[in-house]
């Protein structure tokens, strides 16, 4: 299992009554899906504000919120219309549109890529020319990954050791390996809570320039359901910064909504709180959440191209956020 956001069986859904809405009023409002990328967690607790707190019924939308896991890739529903948008990344979305999907990125919610070189303070990496001869555990999948961050660093990828390893701290503690490729969210937070200090250096940081957790829609619903996007990309924006200014609380209502996930508040909390530098920044503070900006799309098509991707400039689309942030 890698830690990519794929679709699982099951959604969850509130209707009028959770709302606090007259049939009437729920009957007339638009439906539409929201197809996340992994499990419910705090990472996605800015779409549970919105949802508890009716920022989609005001704009006129239902939006139920389709689970992801590790099943199903999320383009599908979101090609198929099951889901009106999906949550990805842009190298997954490039993939997919060179098979044919008809993809635009309307969103970024992850201003800084989340992938992390994590290691221990006995043994710290934390910049890209200390990976030389140490011992990696990794994905085999992530190959492209660790070999786009040397290309970007002139580290000799030859001189590091790659050992295939689950996704799980457990090699990196009983020293099977020297560090680990990660989320900054998950593998590092549970070490945190297991109380295991560790180093996280963010591959963002030296150059791996990669949106994640984008909001994709189809041309499609691009052409003919824009009321829709607008709006539940608002409700998004808007339940973000709740989260924001609350994680406590965020962390709180994610627990409430899934009780049988198999979460803890600590590691929630912890999780959306390292959650909130990747996902706001300068630029998001002057623009709104989800922004880009050419500049930044140009750094991401550079990396893309490390990945095997070619993507032009149009792979990305900010009409629906320029309407949701005024302009």
């Amino acid at each position: 299992m890698t830690r990519r956001g794929m679709l699982a069986a099951g959604t969850v859904g509130f209707g009028a009554a959770a709302l606090g809405l007259s049939a009437g009023r729920a009957a007339a409002q638009a439906q539409a899906a929201l197809q996340l990328s992994w499990l419910h967690s705090t990472q996605f607790a800015g779409s549970y504000i919105a949802q508890d707190r009716g920022l989609w019924s005001q704009g006129g939308l239902e939006v139920s919120l389709l689970q992801g896991g590790p099943n199903a890739p999320v383009e599908p529903p979101v090609v198929a219309g099951t889901a009106l948008v999906g949550i990805s990344a842009a190298d997954y979305t490039a993939a997919a549109v060179e098979q044919g999907a008809p993809f635009r990125i309307l969103g970024v919610a992850m201003q800084k890529n989340p992938f992390v070189i994590a290691s221990l303070p006995g043994n710290p990496v934390n910049e890209p020319a200390q990976l030389a001869g140490k011992r990696i555990g990794m994905a085999l999948a992530n190959t492209p990954v660790l070999q786009a961050l040397c290309t970007l660093n002139g580290v000799d990828s030859a001189r590091i050791e790659v050992i295939p390893t689950q996704y799980s701290p457990q090699p990196l503690l009983t020293g099977e390996v020297d560090c680990l490729l990660c989320w900054e969210t998950d593998l590092p937070v549970a070490m945190t809570i297991a109380g295991v200090d560790s180093v996280t250096m963010l591959m963002a940081d030296h150059g791996y320039a990669l949106h994640s957790q984008t909001y994709i829609a189809t041309d499609d619903s691009l052409a003919n359901r824009r009321a829709e996007l607008v709006a539940l990309i608002r409700g998004e924006a808007q339940g973000w910064q709740i989260y924001r200014e609350d994680i406590a609380a965020a962390a709180a209502l994610t627990l409430a909504m899934f009780p049988d996930a198999g979460l803890d508040l600590p590691t929630q909390l912890l999780q959306a709180e390292r959650q909130v530098p990747l996902m706001f920044s300068d630029l998001t503070d002057a623009n709104g959440f989800g922004w880009w900006t050419d500049e930044t799309v140009a750094a991401n098509i550079e990396t893309l191209a490390l990945l095997g991707r070619k993507v032009t400039p149009d792979l990305w689309d900010r009409s629906i956020l320029e309407e949701v942030h005024g302009g």
